[in-house]
């Protein structure tokens, strides 16, 4: 009898969190590695969230909550979406999971059947496909060319619709090209979505509040209020409040959804700790100055890395809207051979030759459904990545 069930088949283990891994490696083998794999703000989390946690279990809140949250941190996300963008959800149409990722999961597992379809614009996160077909429905991996900004067309959203679509996933701003719509953009798309009535909505705004250049990322409830009934609107304290350790994602969604992902949750992991949601209450009710900080030198260092990167032989880069990662063109290198002798025939060639040669680690661009690209991270300081982006350069500039 097969031990493994037939469904693993179907994923792979997180190639983001395979490169991190084998820097990890690396550096314990004593390697020099900076790396820029990892999608982690290198902030720490603001004082008074810490102390809100600290507080918490003082007073004694470490005991099970309700599997969908506690009734502070439904209510106080409910608001931070009332603020943000205008949505009105109740606390029960408000669901506290273990990161976004959950949120995702369990959303997907809720609602797709064997063949439901997903339509998922690209370069697109490495797990979005990978949930997907866990849940047994089929990614439709829509193209998003860099001469549109990496964003989606509405002339493609409509072509690909089928009867069989269940779902479309949005991630604004993006990982991994930091592509972020306007609310013109996006007004676009749900033009399209309103003609189709049986397609839900997932967009996924967890770097929403990391954009620069006074570009406001817009939501998808925000441009069109009519979808309510059939729209998941996730976001998380991971990026914005630099708590990814905390594992606090959240969702708002039509009562009746919400109550299935809840009673999917209860047969998995239950409620998220007490104690990273009397962290979370603190994050969104809280001072929010520290976003602001982070912005400004996530800006300083996106403009630095474009520039640097551009002036690399063989690599293109886009200047993105928000996130904090850019994601370059690397097929002038291809076919070329490194000082080290690899010959560099795809990305994932170009990212092993770049971390084994120079000891700089990102992620190539197949992994986001998107070859010919690789992912950096600058979510690290100025002088790391200043040497990092000098590796590359050099990196580059040994071809033949």
């Amino acid at each position: 009898m097969k031990l493994i069930a037939d469904r693993l088949d179907r994923i792979s283990p997180s190639l983001t969190i395979a490169m991190t891994t084998k820097a990890r490696q690396l550096k314990a083998a004593g390697k020099d590695v900076i790396g820029l794999a990892a999608g982690e703000p290198d902030f720490d989390t603001p004082q008074n969230v810490k102390d809100a946690a600290i507080a918490a279990i003082q007073r004694g809140e470490t005991k099970y909550t309700d599997v969908a949250g506690t009734p502070a941190l439904r209510q106080a996300v409910a608001a931070r979406f009332k603020a943000d963008h205008g949505i009105d959800y109740k606390a029960e149409e408000i669901l506290i999971a273990t990161g976004g990722k959950q949120v995702i999961f369990d959303a997907f597992l809720a609602t797709i059947q064997a063949g439901d379809e997903v339509i998922i614009p690209s370069p697109c996160w490495v797990s979005y496909p990978d949930i997907v077909e866990l849940a047994e429905g089929k990614p439709v991996i829509v193209r998003g060319d860099e001469n549109m900004g990496f964003k989606l067309r509405p002339e493609q959203l409509e072509a690909a619709i089928t009867p069989k679509t269940k779902w479309f996933l949005l991630n604004n701003p993006s990982n991994p090209t930091g592509a972020a719509y306007s609310a013109e953009e996006l007004k676009a798309l749900t033009d399209v979505l309103m003609r189709h009535p049986d397609v839900w909505v997932f967009t996924d705004d967890i770097y929403n509040k990391l954009a620069y250049d006074g570009f406001r990322p817009a939501t998808v409830l925000e441009v069109e209020p009519r979808l309510r009934d059939r729209t998941v609107t996730m976001n998380g304290c991971s990026k914005a409040y630099a708590m990814t350790g905390w594992r606090i994602g959240f969702a708002g969604a039509p009562a009746h959804l919400i109550k299935q992902m809840d009673k999917l949750q209860s047969q998995s992991t239950s409620n998220t700790s007490s104690i990273s949601q009397a962290a979370a209450v603190e994050a969104l009710t809280g001072p929010q100055g520290s976003i602001d900080v982070m912005k400004v030198a996530y800006k300083r260092r996106r403009d630095l890395v474009v520039e640097m990167l551009n002036a690399a032989p063989g690599i293109r880069c886009h200047k993105p809207e928000g996130a904090f990662y850019v994601f370059p063109s690397m097929q002038g290198c291809i076919g070329k051979t490194t000082k080290g002798g690899r010959k560099i025939e795809t990305d994932e060639d170009f990212c092993l030759a770049l971390l084994e040669e120079e000891g700089v680690a990102c992620v190539h661009g197949a992994a986001f459904m998107y070859p010919g690209y690789f992912r950096i991270s600058y979510a690290t300081s100025d002088e790391q990545l200043v040497e990092a982006c000098t590796r590359i350069q050099r990196f580059c500039q040994g071809m033949r």
